[in-house]
């Protein structure tokens, strides 16, 4: 319920000055009886139940004026039918998840500060197809394209370097794989725009698939590859057998520049956690379409509840003042 006549709302402050007047002064007005004496009338009790019916017709206007003040707010209802046309974007990350993503330039190290960054971005586009793909030294879909951002997230919270570590898939970085494992997700689609946003710390040195050639294909089935090389420059630290050590950041941004190039998208570089926030925001603002929305609205008044209570206040107490509580003058 909405109300279009608000300003009305302001006639309650005298309402409240009316109640606190009856309270101090109103009703200590009320006729008396004058008698020599009271002590005759002491020894019983002279109340009767008109004596707890005093102040109701009082009570019984200031409700009719309260709903009058609601009716002159003018509550309506609405019914309201909203179709959108949405030109749907198709997006697949393709995430790095070998070893080295383990390392700490980004707190807490690379893997977590990319998954958290990746979250918002999901949380920010509710209308868009969003899958994930994930590759070490070999590649799969983690979660297909889905508009069910909760399963997703939940899938990407589960993403550990730990596979790769633990020999389930070999260690490495296939960057062209994961390029290739996320077209295939979308060659298919019949959105308005594709794009594959991949995320790596290092340089291609697995997969059957190289880099370059991989984002040829994607560039024939209209696909645009945003790369981002995450790590800092020089020196990084990493967590090795209990310790931390030193080791190389090794990001080979000629073929991720390359890459993007040839499909059409953009490379960045993240060395720390905020230039990574960055860079998805820059993607996000790129990779935006507008929503064609077409609005119909019915207005209900809804005044007649109020009316009706108003109504029935001032006859009772109407009633009440000429009959029970009629009064002497």
């Amino acid at each position: 319920m909405i109300f279009s006549n608000i300003l009305a709302f302001l006639l309650f402050i005298p309402l409240i000055g009316y109640i606190v007047w009856y309270i101090l002064i109103g009703r200590r007005k009320t006729p008396t009886i004058k008698v020599s004496t009271v002590v005759p009338f002491l020894k019983k009790d002279l109340r009767s139940y008109k004596n707890y019916l005093l102040h109701l017709p009082f009570a019984l206007r200031v409700i009719a004026l309260a709903m009058m003040i609601m009716v002159l707010a003018r509550p309506q209802s609405t019914n309201s039918w909203q179709n959108s046309d949405v030109e749907g974007i198709d997006i697949m990350l393709a995430m790095d998840v070998s070893t080295s993503m383990l390392a700490m330039d980004l707190a807490p190290n690379r893997l977590e500060a990319a998954k958290q960054v990746a979250a918002e971005f999901i949380n920010g586009r509710p209308n868009d197809n969003i899958g994930l793909t994930i590759f070490a030294g070999e590649s799969f879909t983690q979660c297909p394209l889905t508009v069910d951002h909760a399963v997703l997230l939940n899938m990407l919270n589960a993403v550990k370097c730990d596979i790769a570590a633990q020999g389930i898939i070999e260690d490495g970085t296939a960057i062209g794989m994961g390029i290739a494992n996320a077209v295939s997700r979308l060659k298919e689609s019949k959105a308005k725009s594709k794009v594959i946003i991949l995320l790596t710390d290092g340089s291609n040195n697995r997969g059957e698939i190289s880099p370059e050639a991989a984002a040829e294909i994607a560039k024939q089935f209209g696909v645009r590859v945003y790369t981002i090389g995450v790590g800092t420059t020089g020196e990084a630290p990493y967590p090795y057998n209990g310790h931390v050590v030193k080791v190389p950041v090794e990001i080979d941004e000629t073929t991720l520049n390359k890459i993007a190039t040839i499909a059409d998208g953009n490379y960045y570089r993240a060395t720390s956690n905020t230039k990574l926030k960055e860079v998805y925001e820059k993607i996000d603002k790129l990779e935006r379409t507008k929503l064609q929305v077409k609005e119909y609205s019915r207005k209900e008044e809804e005044y007649a509840i109020f009316a009706i209570i108003a109504l029935a206040a001032l006859m009772l107490e109407l009633l009440l003042r000429n009959t029970l509580l009629k009064t002497i003058p």
